[in-house]
């Protein structure tokens, strides 16, 4: 049946080690953290973390090196019932690690991630995948050449099915690399980050919205959230659609912010909702994240705050 059809992100898992601290520490000094813990983490897997807790079947595909690091990920995927039989073994590289220094008192969060030359997903890795499981498939912006390819074998799958059955694409673009503006126009959906925005030279949402619409393809949305300023959108009838920012009372954990927005986003558009729906539900489920480190809260708090049509 359709509605038990997944959600697949593709993108990075990685290890995040969080600190919690006080303040942002000095270099060359030594300082105590408030909590230390172990995440799973990037921005794929994230998305499928939320769409997880929201009680959507969904399935994430990316690159893992076995040993420790991946026995951790793999159990806590299972933990949240989140698919993995798309994940790759790469034999090359390690399983990337972020460090990350959280510091409720400013709201910021501090990422420095290792690499480990993991290799990532190709498309010929793509084409063992069966669609037939999938409604929507999102890709993380990484090794862009490769992911248009697998966006064209989803093409030539839709290209078979009338229109109800189709799989909808949405890309992320997140950082500044001018590999990944190849992605604009395969989605259907495509979420611009704020510092790619500014990187075209634009200071608002709105600004952005205009100015990188014509880089999309016809009949796609195109979404941007500016943090605290809340999220815009602009769809084919070229009205820009806004909604605010929810902030918690006490700022937590920003950590993975921008993941939660696009999975409450994508969440609500691929059950019919409508875009300012999603928008709104997007920025509520992300600035309620905000408010707790991690992202269990999110299956509490919205038992019964489920978007509207």
């Amino acid at each position: 049946m359709e509605q038990q059809k997944k959600i697949l992100c593709v993108g990075l898992v990685c290890l995040d080690i969080i600190n919690v601290v006080n303040e942002y520490p000095e270099e060359d000094t030594d300082s105590r953290c408030l909590s230390q813990y172990w995440q799973r983490g990037g921005n794929a897997s994230n998305s499928c973390t939320v769409l997880s807790l929201l009680g959507v079947p969904c399935a994430f595909m990316g690159s893992l090196s076995a040993g420790p690091v991946a026995d951790f990920i793999m159990a806590d995927f299972s933990q949240r019932a989140i698919d993995v039989s798309a994940v790759v073994w790469q034999v090359e590289g390690q399983t990337p690690c972020a460090c990350c220094v959280v510091c409720p008192s400013t709201g910021t969060r501090t990422v420095i991630l290792s690499d480990m030359n993991l290799p990532d997903v190709t498309a010929d890795d793509f084409s063992k995948v069966n669609l037939n499981q999938f409604k929507w498939i999102h890709w993380e912006g990484r090794n862009a050449e490769e992911q248009v390819k697998m966006i064209q074998q989803v093409q030539m799958y839709n290209s078979t099915l009338p229109q109800q059955h189709r799989i909808t694409i949405s890309v992320e673009i997140e950082k500044t690399r001018e590999l990944l503006y190849q992605l604009f126009p395969h989605g259907d959906v495509v979420f611009v980050s704020k510092d790619v925005a500014r990187h075209f030279g634009f200071e608002s949402g709105e600004a952005a919205l205009k100015g990188l619409y014509s880089r999309v393809k016809q009949g796609a949305i195109l979404i941007c959230a500016w943090a605290e300023k809340g999220a815009d959108a602009l769809g084919p009838d070229g009205m820009i659609i806004h909604s605010d920012a929810f902030p918690p009372e006490n700022l937590v954990d920003t950590l993975g912010a921008g993941d939660t927005f696009n999975a409450a986003v994508i969440y609500t558009l691929s059950n019919g909702g409508s875009l300012q729906n999603a928008l709104t539900f997007g920025c509520k489920v992300a600035g309620r994240k905000c408010g707790f480190h991690g992202y269990d809260s999110i299956r509490e708090i919205f038992t019964d705050e489920q978007p509207k049509s």
